[in-house]
């Protein structure tokens, strides 16, 4: 049409999507998505002798994170292995394909694997089973959050099932700091939020701490507060 106005396009403005926040930084009054306290863990369940062909093992859940670990040995090193008057600790953290909400995304944590041999070697009495090898196995088999002081916690157990000497048994946690709070045991929801992780690993009879380790930023008030709790 004569004298028309020619029409153009213009696309609409996409919204972009956000993750809905599960608090405001201001907030110190909201409420986590199971209903838990502050500083509250989650329900436990432990069974020991959940494998039947290792010499040792246990099964356990918080939550939604559930974790199985066997142990083998003592059985003798290799002989590629130099001579060794005490025993050698080796750990293996795997998860299933099906463990986290994106498939294949336990192969993130490579590292929980070393982090897991220091939290038990400070427990182990080593020198009890000299030139041989103890071999620890754990899966993961669902991630809930949390999953590294659950395994560490259960690999305690099955080593105990499994007549390893320690000096005691080994429990760990974690705890997350978001915003003005912070939060014990955290579930996946709450890492994935979280400004700063501490994960302590301790022998409670003998009030020794055999690893520690923090990650973010933590000042001197977050860290005493978390000592407290």
């Amino acid at each position: 049409m004569a004298g028309a106005t020619p029409t153009t396009y213009s696309p609409s403005p996409t919204t972009r999507k956000t993750k809905s926040l599960i608090f405001r930084n201001d907030d110190v009054d909201w409420v986590r998505t199971d209903g838990r306290d502050f500083h509250q863990c989650r329900p436990a369940f432990f069974k020991i002798g959940a494998v039947n062909a290792a010499a040792g093992s246990a099964y356990a859940e918080f939550g939604n994170t559930k974790v199985i670990v066997s142990v083998f040995g003592p059985r003798e090193s290799k002989k590629a292995m130099l001579y060794s008057d005490i025993g050698r600790l080796n750990c293996n953290v795997s998860y299933t394909t099906f463990a986290t909400p994106v498939r294949g995304q336990g192969s993130d944590h490579k590292e929980f694997s070393s982090m897991l041999h220091k939290a038990l070697e400070g427990a182990i009495i080593l020198e009890t089973f000299p030139k041989t090898t103890v071999d620890v196995f754990a899966l993961v088999l669902e991630s809930g959050g949390s999953d590294l002081p659950v395994v560490i916690s259960c690999a305690s157990l099955a080593l105990a099932d499994a007549g390893i000497m320690m000096y005691d048994l080994v429990a760990s946690v974690s705890v997350s700091c978001l915003g003005k709070n912070l939060v014990i045991d955290p579930v996946l929801e709450e890492e994935s939020y979280q400004d700063g992780s501490l994960m302590l690993t301790c022998m409670p009879s003998r009030y020794e701490v055999t690893q520690l380790t923090i990650t973010g930023e933590w000042s001197t008030p977050k860290l005493n507060e978390k000592g407290r709790m």
